[in-house]
């Protein structure tokens, strides 16, 4: 068992802490959490719970070591970041744990990362999926063919802005970058310019973020997967197929799949617009996303608890358990299941 002790208030400083004491085989045995100060027994939710913390304070913009893209709704590694190797070495460890452990990550990256740690190259596609904007300019600028020469319609020197907290960082691409882009050095500009913004500009950050991901998922293995084969393995699918998760859920406590209440649940649940169906996902089982292979491969109990009563639905995130109160009305469940998954927070409400 891998045992990882932490504090909420230092879960960054604190999961490097942790993980550097751990010898490198015992990161290959089933992960176990525990929050300093805390009862809680970890079945799997308090796990689940723990990495969900920490993405969420990686991604966080005191950190400066990703920069999030509007357009794509991804983050990319700061150029100019000035967190030690250490901190992205934990990211890509947090990846590679995750996936060991069967956790699905709220953590957008683009395609572009996968390929990198596949070995495989990523050209004017990827960067056009991660910045659109910036993908539809660079294009333009190879396809055009227009009246004026491309030096007066582009007014364009060998720089290239890449990503960074706040305004983009200007680099130059050959020489001090005062060199204009013409019809005969554009695809020069234009390979330089992906380079940049892939590779050579966070060759650091993604190299210790690879060292960290390769220690629980490298080997050969690896590359029976695809780049998106990859990503769901980190953030599972957002489609979310509840009538697959219905056909396969199981109850318990006197509940059935023909029983009343059990009826009204699953009316509601359909009625649940994008964030609320999310939301409940995440209240039931943890995580707001579907496994490989959609809703219809996760296990799922509905178990009754209790006749009618003024309490909320509750859950074990652990089991993927909805315990449901047998509600005597399908308002009242409707009306307390939408403030239980609206205002839960962890292992309780807010």
């Amino acid at each position: 068992m891998c045992i990882m002790r932490c504090r909420r208030n230092h879960l960054v400083q604190d999961a490097l802490n942790e993980i550097a004491r751990q010898r490198p085989r015992d990161l290959f045995k089933p992960l176990r959490v525990h929050f300093i100060g805390e009862d809680g027994i970890d079945a799997g939710g308090v796990k689940k719970e723990f990495f969900q913390l920490l993405v969420t304070e990686l991604l966080c913009p005191d950190y400066g070591m990703l920069v999030f893209q509007p357009e794509s709704r991804t983050y990319w590694f700061n150029a100019g970041s000035l967190e030690a190797e250490d901190a992205f070495m934990l990211v890509g460890l947090v990846l590679g744990l995750a996936i060991y452990n069967a956790v699905l990550l709220d953590f957008p990256l683009p395609l572009a990362l996968y390929r990198k740690l596949l070995g495989q190259p990523a050209g004017l596609r990827d960067l056009a999926d991660m910045d659109p904007t910036l993908g539809k300019s660079l294009r333009q600028l190879l396809d055009y063919d227009g009246p004026g020469s491309v030096e007066d319609t582009f007014c364009l020197n060998f720089e290239a802005g890449v990503p960074g907290i706040g305004e983009p960082i200007s680099l130059a691409l050959r020489g001090d970058g005062s060199e204009a882009v013409t019809e005969d050095n554009r695809r020069a500009y234009v390979d330089a310019y992906i380079d940049c913004v892939l590779n050579s500009s966070i060759h650091k950050q993604f190299e210790a973020f690879a060292r960290g991901f390769m220690m629980l998922c490298g080997g050969p293995a690896i590359h029976l997967f695809s780049a998106t084969e990859l990503e769901r393995l980190v953030c599972g699918t957002p489609l979310l197929d509840f009538a697959a998760l219905q056909r396969n859920a199981r109850y318990e406590g006197g509940y059935s799949s023909g029983h009343q209440a059990v009826q009204w649940l699953w009316s509601i649940v359909r009625e649940l617009d994008g964030e609320e169906a999310r939301r409940f996902l995440k209240f039931f089982t943890g995580s707001d996303r579907a496994p490989i292979g959609g809703l219809g491969n996760l296990r799922c109990v509905i178990q009754r608890d209790g006749a009618d009563s003024p309490k909320l639905p509750t859950s074990h995130t652990c089991f993927n358990t909805l315990l449901l109160p047998a509600y005597r009305s399908r308002r009242i469940m409707a009306a307390r299941l939408r403030l239980a998954i609206m205002n839960s927070e962890g292992f309780g409400l807010e």
